[in-house]
C-alpha cells in the first residue's frame, strides 16, 4: 500500500510539473505584438542633420522629441525602443541633441551622423543634377507623313456627307 501511495505521489508530481512546463513548450503557439515605443527615425533623416541648426529647423527633420529636459530646454531626447513579440529580443537607440543660443551645437547617441555635420547649413552644398538628365525626354515621332485616318473617302461610313 506504501509503495503504492509513493508512486502516486511520485505520478502526480511528474505530471504537475509537465503541465507548468507545459506553457513554454506551447509559447510559439500564442501571438504576442510587437511593442514599438519612442520616435523611430530613419539614418537618412538623422544625416540631414547640420550643426547651427535651429530648433525648429531640426524638430522639422526629425519630429518632436521624446523628452526635453525639464530644467534646460537646450537638450532634447530621442529615444526608440522595440520588443519583439516573437523572441522578446529588445531594440533600444537614442540620440541626444545640444543646443546653446536656439543652435544645434552637438550631437550623441546610436545614429551615425553625415560627414558633413560639422558644416553649417547656409554654407553646405545642395546635391547638384547632372546637365545631361537635365534635357527634357521627347518622345520619338512617327516616321510617316500620313494620317492614321483619311477622311472625306466616299467608302468610309465616318466621312461626312453632304446632300
Amino acid at each position: 500500500m506504501l509503495n503504492k501511495k509513493q508512486s502516486l505521489t511520485l505520478l502526480g508530481a511528474a505530471a504537475l510539473s509537465l503541465s507548468l512546463s507545459g506553457c513554454s513548450v506551447f509559447d510559439w503557439l500564442v501571438y504576442k505584438p510587437d511593442i514599438p515605443q519612442g520616435n523611430y527615425m530613419e539614418p537618412q533623416q538623422v544625416e540631414k542633420l547640420r550643426i547651427e541648426m535651429t530648433k525648429e529647423q531640426a524638430e522639422y527633420v526629425l519630429g518632436r522629441p521624446v523628452l526635453r529636459d525639464s530644467f534646460a530646454d537646450d537638450t532634447w531626447y530621442y529615444v526608440y525602443h522595440f520588443k519583439s513579440g516573437r523572441d522578446a529580443s529588445i531594440i533600444h537607440k537614442e540620440l541626444v541633441l545640444y543646443f546653446r543660443n536656439n543652435q544645434l551645437v552637438k550631437v550623441t547617441g546610436d545614429y551615425e551622423l553625415s560627414s558633413e555635420f560639422n558644416t553649417p547649413l547656409e554654407q553646405s552644398k545642395l546635391p547638384t543634377v547632372n546637365a545631361a538628365e537635365t534635357v527634357p525626354l521627347v518622345p520619338e515621332q512617327r516616321g510617316d507623313e500620313k494620317p492614321l485616318v483619311e477622311e472625306g473617302k466616299e467608302n468610309d461610313p465616318r466621312a461626312i456627307r453632304k446632300f
